[in-house]
């Protein structure tokens, strides 16, 4: 069996209790090395034969894990953050399909919920945003036509985007073709839950700068969007005391008295 385990965005104590519980229990451990936390490994059987991906192809960790399986062991493949944001995973579940080997998936904590919590910020607010787009700025590695930083732009939701650190220069311009003023807030966050962790409140027009003045170049998430420092925003009607529920009954006049 292959467990594809969502690590956390970097705090090994941010992995889920499924996910601790498969990684303690694996015969085989096939981590993402570039990104995934070490200190994670330190939970692992001493038996277990551990591989860094970061110095493999795909056609190397799929033998692996089928290696592994001919021995009858259980193989975990340690993604960082939910393997199903930019994972690269269903190329591997795939060759797994056309081999007859099982595999199930383990959720985890994105780094966007991380880069959230580092800011102490909600993507979603009433009034503001309701939408959160997740994307990354076309690098080597394209992006479809219908997916470019312009077109999303348009829609004035909130950003989160991954892989488009070294890139911020292009990146502001494309948001500011889409839509977005250059005075609109943003947000660098650098490892986020990581003890290395940064933060920095910029706005599009200062993306670049300042990545620059604190030699960011990588390994960060951009929020753009007026959630990051929002003027003001309208009240949840959830909590409101005079919005009716499954659970209470509204009492029109309750927030006056």
């Amino acid at each position: 069996m292959v467990h594809f385990v969502g690590a956390g965005p970097g705090a090994p104590d941010l992995i889920t209790v499924r996910g601790q519980r498969l990684l303690s229990e694996a015969d085989v451990v096939i981590y993402a090395g570039s990104l995934v936390n070490p200190k994670l490994l330190e939970h692992v059987k001493k038996e277990c034969d551990i591989y860094n991906s970061a110095r493999m192809t795909l056609e190397e960790v799929i033998a692996v894990m089928e290696n592994a399986e001919k021995a009858e062991l259980t193989t975990v493949r340690l993604h960082t953050g939910d393997p199903s944001i930019y994972g690269a995973v269903r190329e591997q579940m795939d060759l797994l399909d056309n081999r007859g080997i099982p595999y199930d998936s383990c959720p985890g904590v994105s780094s966007f919920c991380g880069a959230a919590a580092a800011l102490n910020l909600e993507y979603t607010l009433p009034g503001i945003s309701q939408s959160v787009v997740i994307t990354r700025i076309e690098g080597r590695t394209p992006v479809p036509d219908k997916e470019r930083i312009e077109d999303f732009a348009g829609h004035g939701a909130t950003m989160v985007l991954f892989l488009s650190t070294g890139l911020l220069g292009e990146l502001s311009e494309k948001l500011c073709m889409g839509g977005y003023k250059k005075d609109t807030p943003a947000a660098i966050v650098y490892k986020a839950t990581w003890p290395e962790e940064e933060a920095y409140i910029c706005t599009v027009g200062t993306l670049e700068i300042t990545a620059k003045k604190h030699n960011i170049t990588k390994t960060a998430l951009i929020i753009v969007g007026n959630v990051v420092l929002p003027d003001s925003y309208d009240r949840s009607k959830l909590y409101h005391p005079e919005f009716t529920t499954e659970f209470r009954r509204g009492r029109k006049g309750a927030e006056k008295s």
